[in-house]
């Protein structure tokens, strides 16, 4: 018996089969990439604790795999061309589950802001395969019945993860506190490659691919520059140090910049680049990605350190907001985003601005000694305005690409939204550290008027996009 999907495609029930089980094998490591991404909103605090490293080490925590991630993410998706997506997805699974190893029996903070790193550089090889091979294995009428699943897999582990981590640390499993959330991966790893190896299609890819190792290298040097002075003045003040590692950053942005100019085969098409629509999307989405995850990491950070919420308390706690964000993306996705456009943006930053604003009214009136349900409704409104931005943004950014630049100006803004990811995590975290010498209420105040300022500056920018996202999804 066979399926008809499309014209001249024909799939066995066999064939069928091994499809469902490759789309099994891309979903569980995109949930491995969203867990390990959200995990250390809620672990970070028990594992400074425990292993010491004090500010520094929970400030680097997420934005450490975020910054990797964000780095390389084009490159992999090139060196998957190039080498065959195959070969990539086996060294990245096999490489995200060694540097698992590593963090779940990290002895020191250095050790294990190493494995990290490490942890982002090997998902920033997984990732981008992925999508490439069900492109390739998948007959179109599937591919789209598959896509559908990926909102909410992904949707339920950007929830379960910190959820889950919370009740791990506080089970004390084997009395290994906060290791098991990093050592878990060895089994789902090792199951992956398993899986990877027996039923992913094997390709050689095209060795004429050209890859732009320098383009990367000199995109990374900017990113730790530009990071580890933010870090470094919000931190201990803007000295010498601070200055000159913010200087070397933009120093470096112009190298990259000219670089996207001369290479021949760029990371970013060059005229993505002299498209205002396009650029004033990645603009926005750089300070709305950074504020929003800045302010989801604080949030976290006061319910544990302020509030004085255990690890799950604390997950629990965020629990609303995450609802909030997954609810809204699933409505801008379904519709509100072709009917809105750069509106649905607009409406987003709104209703952020209002949660936040709620949020400050709250700590000013009762400081610390705020209850969790009391957060709630506020959490789950900022959730609403972060998940109708974090959704909509991406797409009405590409309206006005052409075709031909889909793929690059895609891949840009997915690293977009990791950099920003791990610029946002580390500056508003340092920033509330700082902060917090004159109390934690004070802290969580001063790290949510920085937020509003950003979100609000933003709204003018917003009027620069493209009025509408792409009719079509880009492929």
């Amino acid at each position: 018996m066979t399926t008809m999907t499309e014209p001249r495609t024909v799939v066995t029930p066999g064939a069928g089969r091994r499809m469902w089980a490759i789309l099994g094998l891309v979903l569980l490591a995109d949930a491995l990439d969203v867990i390990d991404a959200t995990v250390t909103n809620i672990a970070a605090p028990t594992i400074a604790g425990e292993l010491g490293g004090g500010a520094g080490l929970i400030t680097w925590l997420g934005p450490a795999y975020m910054l990797a991630m964000g780095v390389l993410l084009v490159l992999g998706g090139r060196l998957g061309d190039k080498f065959g997506q195959r070969r990539l997805f086996l060294i990245g699974m096999g490489g995200f589950t060694l540097a698992s190893a590593v963090a779940g029996f990290s002895p020191d903070p250095a050790l294990l802001i190493v494995a990290r790193v490490a942890q982002g550089a090997f998902g920033a090889l997984l990732i981008p395969q992925g999508m490439a091979i069900m492109t390739k294995a998948f007959s179109r009428e599937l591919l789209a019945k598959a896509f559908g699943l990926f909102g909410p897999v992904l949707g339920l582990s950007s929830v379960g993860g910190p959820v889950l981590a919370g009740f791990i640390i506080s089970a004390d499993l084997f009395g290994l506190s906060w290791r098991p959330i990093f050592l878990a991966n060895i089994v789902l790893g090792v199951v992956g490659l398993v899986l990877a190896a027996r039923i992913l299609p094997r390709d050689d890819g095209d060795r004429s691919t050209v890859v732009d190792g320098w383009g990367s290298g000199l995109l990374g040097v900017t990113m730790i520059g530009l990071l580890y002075g933010l870090i470094e003045g919000s931190t201990h003040g803007w000295g010498a140090l601070a200055v000159g590692s913010i200087t070397v950053g933009v120093a470096f942005i112009a190298v990259f910049a000219r670089r996207q100019r001369t290479a021949t085969h760029p990371l970013i098409t060059p005229s993505l680049l002299k498209n205002r629509g396009f650029t004033s999307g990645m603009v926005v989405g750089l300070a709305v990605f950074a504020a929003g995850s800045g302010l989801l990491f604080v949030l976290s950070l006061f319910l544990q350190v302020g509030l004085h919420a255990g690890p799950r308390d604390a997950a629990l706690g965020m629990v609303p907001l995450t609802l909030g964000l997954i609810v809204a993306a699933f409505a801008a996705m379904a519709g509100l985003v072709a009917t809105l456009g750069r509106r649905l943006v607009v409406i987003g930053l709104a209703v952020d601005l209002v949660g936040c604003g709620w949020v400050l009214a709250l700590v000013d009136h009762s400081g610390t000694s705020l209850g969790l349900w009391a957060l709630a409704p506020a959490f789950f409104v900022i959730g609403i305005g972060t998940g109708l931005c974090f959704a909509t943004i991406p797409a009405v950014a590409l309206g006005d690409a052409k075709p031909d630049e889909a793929g690059s100006a895609s891949g840009s803004l997915s690293s977009i939204q990791q950099l920003a990811s791990a610029i946002g995590s580390a500056v508003v975290a340092s920033i509330f550290f700082h902060a917090a010498t004159s109390g934690l209420d004070h802290a969580m105040k001063i790290g949510l008027v920085v937020v509003l300022a950003v979100t609000a500056l933003c709204l003018p920018v917003v009027a620069l996009m493209p009025r509408t996202a792409p009719s079509q999804p880009q492929e």
